[in-house]
């Protein structure tokens, strides 16, 4: 995804300035003492695939089962986090990584050739050239053939394409969603300019869920680094990261797609088989969480969470890092108790204001003992998390306060140590193409760069 301040230097300044008059400062909520104000419930709560809660003994036995450290107490953490984020937690799923665009693409192109039903996509930027072209000419020829088609872009997000291009996905059935428009006359009453839909969603048939950072451009029609084998350089793809959901969790990406385009007051969605029956399809427990601008900022409370309550591990790939103070003292507090934290940032960004933003808050990270890599040829663009071997998160979310406070956001979180380890290999293969940040090099940097630091920090709010 290009973050929404990359686009025309005009439209930033004045997308800026737009906001900072129209909006108050919100703030995030007080989570230092996260753990001990929760009133967790004996056990977490686990939902099959027809919706039956499992009993609190079956919970914690198969909760244990899943984690073989004895240094991690997962039903605890587990019951802690549906406080935190009211979410509960769904068994009976399949998991599939997905960490490059050809390989996302492929997997979701080939979901919406099979559907027979209906498709839904919600994404933030939908690209008119080259793969945006050619996944729009799939969702036409689709919808031509009987398959229901609907789709919400996110106005700013997407820009850059032509009125033309959404046009024609009109003309040709498809039921389309633009949301908050940057034009007030077309919501005139609940016009928020600086409220965005940054989540990617597909969803086919009720069937098979996609959510993750990767958008419809061509950003991604090429591969990146990889586990590539050759090294090749030339024509490097974005590095991003996607996943594959197949299962009882798909309904509840399907509820929020709903949610959202029920909140945008527009037409009602032709009659389909949204929600069909879901068979277990594997053993993976997961659970949604999905952040609005006036929610109660879940995905912010999971992840403090997470990173409070980690006991070996918190490593770490996000492409837009602009945190508050109190992630920044979670993070640092982790390594001062002796846990491996690294984190992968970009060297090659997209938006360097917001890259600089992030790097002004390294040297408070890397004198606590935070390991900082930046990965190199690539655009990083992905948003996810290991802690502790088992926690994992794949999603829309940058840790940033603009996803934390402005954007509805969707991450899906994974409490499995099989998958865990899936998670640690791609974190350790990002490792492999990135160069390690020292306290050492880092000061020897020269005054322009910490200039640009300076100058990004303040407006990290609105970054």
């Amino acid at each position: 995804m290009r973050h929404f301040l990359a686009i025309r230097p005009l439209i930033k300044l004045l997308f800026v300035a737009l906001c900072f008059s129209l909006s108050a400062c919100a703030s995030l909520p007080e989570v230092h003492y996260l753990k001990t104000s929760l009133q967790p419930q004996d056990s977490a709560t686990i939902q099959t695939a027809s919706g039956i809660n499992l009993s609190k003994q079956k919970t914690e036995s198969l909760l244990t089962q899943k984690l073989r450290s004895a240094k991690v107490d997962l039903p605890e953490l587990a019951a802690l986090e549906e406080a935190a984020t009211g979410s509960p937690l769904i068994a009976g799923n399949k998991l599939t990584l997905l960490s490059d665009g050809p390989q996302t693409m492929s997997a979701m192109i080939a979901a919406i050739r099979n559907a027979r039903d209906h498709i839904n996509l919600e994404t933030y930027i939908f690209g008119d050239e080259g793969l945006g072209e050619e996944f729009a000419d799939l969702l036409i020829q689709k919808q031509h053939e009987g398959v229901q088609v609907n789709v919400i872009y996110d106005s700013i997000g997407s820009i850059k394409s032509k009125p033309e291009f959404f046009q024609r996905l009109r003309d040709g059935g498809i039921n389309l969603l633009e949301y908050n428009p940057v034009n007030p006359f077309k919501r005139m009453i609940s016009w928020r300019l600086n409220n965005r839909d940054h989540r990617k969603i597909l969803i086919v048939d009720g069937m098979i869920a996609f959510t993750g950072g990767i958008n419809i451009t061509d950003d991604y029609s090429s591969g990146s680094l990889f586990r590539s084998r050759t090294r090749n350089r030339s024509n490097l793809g974005w590095r991003d990261t996607h996943i594959q959901v197949e299962g009882p969790a798909v309904a509840s990406f399907q509820w929020l797609f709903m949610q959202t385009w029920v909140s945008q007051k527009t037409d009602d969605l032709a009659a389909r088989k949204y929600f069909p029956p879901l068979k277990p399809v594997g053993d993976k427990i997961v659970r949604v969480i999905a952040s609005t601008p006036d929610g109660d900022y879940e995905i912010y409370k999971a992840y403090i969470l997470a990173m409070q309550e980690a006991k070996i591990s918190i490593h770490i790939t996000n492409s837009y890092f602009v945190p508050d103070v109190q992630m920044i003292e979670a993070l640092t507090k982790a390594a001062q108790r002796g846990l491996d934290v690294k984190i992968v940032f970009p060297g090659v960004s997209d938006t360097g204001l917001v890259m600089h933003a992030g790097r002004s808050f390294y040297s408070q990270l890397l004198a606590s003992g935070v390991r900082i890599f930046e990965l190199q040829a690539s655009v990083l663009h992905a948003k996810t998390a290991v802690i502790d071997g088992y926690w994992s998160t794949v999603g829309s979310t940058n840790l940033d306060m603009r996803s934390f406070l402005h954007n509805s956001e969707v991450n899906l979180i994974a409490l499995d140590q099989d998958f865990g380890s899936v998670m640690e290999n791609a974190f350790n293969e990002d490792i492999k193409n990135s160069i390690e940040v020292t306290s050492a090099t880092w000061e020897q940097r020269p005054f322009s760069d910490r200039l640009r630091e300076w100058v990004a920090r303040r407006f990290e709010y609105w970054l």
